[in-house]
């Protein structure tokens, strides 16, 4: 049984077509728990309306009114029934064939803890984020997600499916300092739970210019940052690292994993004009020797470039050394 979470807050223009589109892909005994937020438009009344007429509709409210998007969900958690928790915002749109293709994955790989879909950003997505959508949709598999999840959030929230055991053992939905989905998908990776991702465009992702994206400071670029610090240096605990790129990219995310007690042993860096520095207190060296030391195992590569491009030439050159991405080297941002 699917439960799929609809959270709402004052979505009059948009719920019914959220509602509609996944309640037309779902089976009969599965079910959406709409959970009102404190709206004070006619939201509660669009949801129950549908709800009269489709008993797979439960609805639900937070105990008061803008208590945010984790109570919101905790709530219709806390109501839910089924064994896998679908996900759906009351802006956008599900596309037909999506959670059938999600459990397929399921059914293909029992390791997996959640599984999202490509998608389609509308109605007019800024630059940024049209690159950061192209990216996330070309992080497909299980291998894919654990290469990309210290780069950027790599799945959409309201498009996952989660087996509910898998987001029980992570504790479920919590706040934190920065935005609750990539926390939570980097709790995933960090209790083995793969993440993965079905490779059609099964779901429209609404651009609004008053979304959490850009106006909740949990999700400022300093925050993800932080973000992937806390997680990373867990990873990096076993032995020393050193941070591929001595620029702005890889001097911010150092200066983060300070924080966690987790200092590099040196940097890397191509540039000339680099070479024979230091940067936050370590010295710079030239990618021979940073590719020596990995190869020995006495330090993990951080790959953290920000240029365009820079990344899978990066990468390039660590796999053609013989350097093992996840072991000798990992990429983030």
């Amino acid at each position: 049984m699917i439960s799929v979470l609809l959270p709402y807050r004052d979505a009059e223009a948009t719920l019914r077509e959220a509602l509609e589109s996944v309640l037309a892909d779902l089976d009969a005994g599965d079910e959406v728990v709409a959970v009102d937020d404190g709206s004070s438009d006619g939201s509660a009344a669009i949801a129950r309306a549908v709800a009269a007429a489709d008993p797979r509709v439960v609805l639900r409210a937070t105990s008061s009114a803008g208590s945010g998007i984790v109570a919101a969900l905790t709530c219709g958690l806390d109501a839910a029934r089924g064994s896998f928790i679908g996900r759906m915002d009351a802006d956008d749109v599900s596309l037909p064939g999506r959670f059938r293709a999600q459990r397929a994955l399921f059914d293909a790989d029992a390791s997996l803890g959640a599984v999202g879909v490509q998608v389609e950003a509308f109605p007019s997505p800024r630059e940024g984020m049209q690159r950061y959508v192209a990216w996330q949709n070309e992080v497909v598999t299980r291998e894919d997600h654990r290469r990309a999840i210290f780069v950027e959030s790599p799945l959409c929230h309201p498009s996952v499916l989660m087996r509910r055991d898998a987001l029980d053992a992570v504790s479920g939905f919590r706040e934190s300092a920065w935005a609750e989905d990539y926390d939570l998908w980097l709790r995933f990776d960090a209790a083995g739970l793969g993440l993965a991702k079905v490779p059609r465009v099964l779901f429209r992702w609404r651009m609004r210019p008053d979304s959490l994206t850009w106006t909740d400071p949990r999700y400022a670029p300093t925050r993800l940052v932080e973000a992937r610090a806390h997680y990373l240096a867990v990873r990096l605990a076993a032995r020393p690292f050193a941070v591929w790129g001595a620029g702005q990219t890889g001097r911010r995310l150092a200066r983060a994993l300070e924080a966690h007690a987790a200092r590099p042993r040196f940097f890397v860096d191509v540039d000339p004009r680099k070479i024979g520095r230091t940067a936050r207190s370590a010295p710079i060296v030239d990618a021979r020797r940073g590719i020596e030391a990995a190869a020995r195992g006495e330090v993990t590569l951080v790959v953290a470039v920000g240029e365009p491009g820079a990344r899978a030439i990066v990468r390039d050159r660590l796999a053609g050394a013989d350097l093992r991405e996840g072991a000798a080297f990992i990429c983030a941002a």
